[in-house]
């Protein structure tokens, strides 16, 4: 559906969330408790994770494919909840089609306040610190910071596989944060989606006196905002959640069963 074109959308329509795996989970729980009433459809990308390590044509074609796959099953607002997609393709989603969309950032302007010694480390994939959106925040919100930028290759694998609290996880979590507290960083950005999963640890290893900051209700209350200004809002009722994986199903109901609820049920993406 091309931009500025297309039917009215009723207040009930479902508001589309989608990730590369249940990283979007942190995001779609923060939209749950600020938003009861909606209906909400999830969709993990798991058969094509990470989307970090991957190239941005890729990348975009999977945000093209399953933003028709919401549109044709009626949403009227799209959370891209990953950072990777949203540096890479959340323009030509804008572009493309007639919705809002709303899309995750490293959460850098808070963590530029909220900086004492003025070094911020922030913790991405490769694909979000490379890309031109990363630097424009970079150097619109932090440009008088130092800041640290750490690709953290391996560590949403590891949390897709559920294993957040494991020894490795904690060993791979360890590489990424010390040295950036060795530099005198006193503020960690948490630049993926699934990264808030292991928030506990990183705060362990930084220490109580380091700021852990993440995004999930940041977003929430921008998707609130929206819908109500665009009178999209449902004020009744209760919202309802379905899952779509295009990876294999058990194991998304396996991880979902652990991250979410014990009886979730997911269906099979068919794009």
């Amino acid at each position: 559906m091309p931009a500025g074109s297309g039917p009215h959308i009723p207040e009930n329509s479902p508001v589309g969330i989608f990730d590369s795996g249940v990283g979007g989970l942190t995001i779609l729980r923060a939209i749950r408790e600020a938003l009861p009433h909606e209906d909400l459809i999830y969709v993990a990308d798991s058969a094509h994770l990470p989307y970090g390590e991957k190239p941005a044509e890729f990348i975009c074609g999977r945000a093209l494919a399953i933003t028709g796959f919401m549109v044709e099953h009626g949403v009227k607002a799209i959370v891209v909840a990953c950072n990777t997609a949203t540096a890479i393709a959340l323009g030509t989603l804008r572009a493309r089609f007639a919705l809002p969309f709303i899309g995750v950032e490293p959460a850098v302007k808070p963590a530029a306040i909220a900086t004492r010694s003025g070094v911020i480390g922030v913790l991405a994939t490769p694909a979000t610190l490379a890309s031109v959106r990363f630097r424009a925040l970079v150097d619109r919100f932090a440009a008088k910071a130092r800041v640290l930028q750490q690709p953290c290759t391996g560590l949403a694998e590891h949390i897709e596989r559920g294993s957040i609290d494991s020894e490795a996880t904690e060993a791979l979590v360890r590489a990424f944060v010390e040295p950036m507290l060795a530099a005198g960083a006193d503020t960690i950005v948490l630049g993926c989606t699934h990264y808030p999963f292991v928030a506990h640890i990183v705060q362990r290893i930084a220490g109580p006196h380091a700021t852990v900051i993440e995004n999930g209700t940041a977003v929430a209350r921008e998707l609130a905002r929206q819908l109500s200004g665009r009178g999209l809002r449902k004020a009744s009722g209760t919202g309802r959640q379905t899952f779509w994986v295009s990876g294999a199903n058990a194991d998304a109901e396996r991880i979902l069963a652990r991250l979410w609820a014990p009886d979730v049920r997911v269906l099979s993406l068919p794009v």
